[in-house]
């Protein structure tokens, strides 16, 4: 039976190297192992009635669960943009008037870019992005790396400026105006943040 494995399994490997040689098929040196650690746990399971569990599995587990975040929090993003008066905006009421009027507030825009709850999607994604980026293909490796540099860029941008729009009220000369300012400066780095979402989710084939 161990020479039937062996041989069972140097066939797998043999027939999986010609995928990285075959013109017109490129392969990943991650894809790869990830095809080879699969064909062994199903001959393993077929010789000896084991049932073995690929190392990547966890790692399989941990990518579904990146990619589903990313892709949440670039609908968020969608949403904040198409909504983006009322998202910006809080009324204030009290019980002996009704109404006290309406300002323009930045802490959604730092809510959609993450920077306020680590149980966001969008929390630290740029490490999520880095460690999807493991999956991407040669041939696009550059186009990934710029989507994410200007994510990384963007979101820090404009959760800097929302932020700066929250003292807008407070600082010498300041006043509404210059909150409304910040305000929609920091949409232009949502816009940024959603594109670059956008290439990412395309590249990675998230549906």
């Amino acid at each position: 039976m161990t020479a039937f494995f062996v041989l069972t399994l140097l066939c797998v490997c043999v027939g999986l190297s010609q995928s990285l040689i075959t013109p017109g098929k490129q392969v990943s040196r991650r894809n790869w192992f990830g095809q080879v650690a699969s064909a062994t746990a199903v001959v393993v399971a077929t010789t000896t009635g084991v049932n073995v569990q690929p190392a990547f599995a966890v790692k399989a587990t941990q990518e579904d669960k990146d990619k589903a975040n990313i892709l949440k929090g670039y609908n968020r993003l969608n949403f904040l943009l198409d909504n983006w008066e009322e998202e910006t905006t809080v009324c204030k009421t009290g019980v002996d008037n009704p109404y006290l009027g309406c300002d323009r507030t930045p802490v959604k825009v730092m809510d959609y870019l993450g920077y306020k709850s680590t149980d966001d999607p969008l929390f630290r994604a740029d490490r999520t992005l880095r460690r999807l980026g493991e999956a991407v293909e040669s041939d696009q490796e550059r186009e990934y790396m710029d989507a994410m540099e200007v994510y990384t860029e963007r979101s820090e941008s404009g959760s800097g400026t929302a932020y700066i729009s929250s003292w807008g009220e407070s600082n010498p000369g300041g006043g509404k105006d210059r909150v409304d300012m910040f305000i929609e400066r920091s949409k232009k780095d949502v816009i940024g943040c959603r594109d670059s979402l956008k290439t990412a989710i395309r590249i990675l084939k998230i549906e």
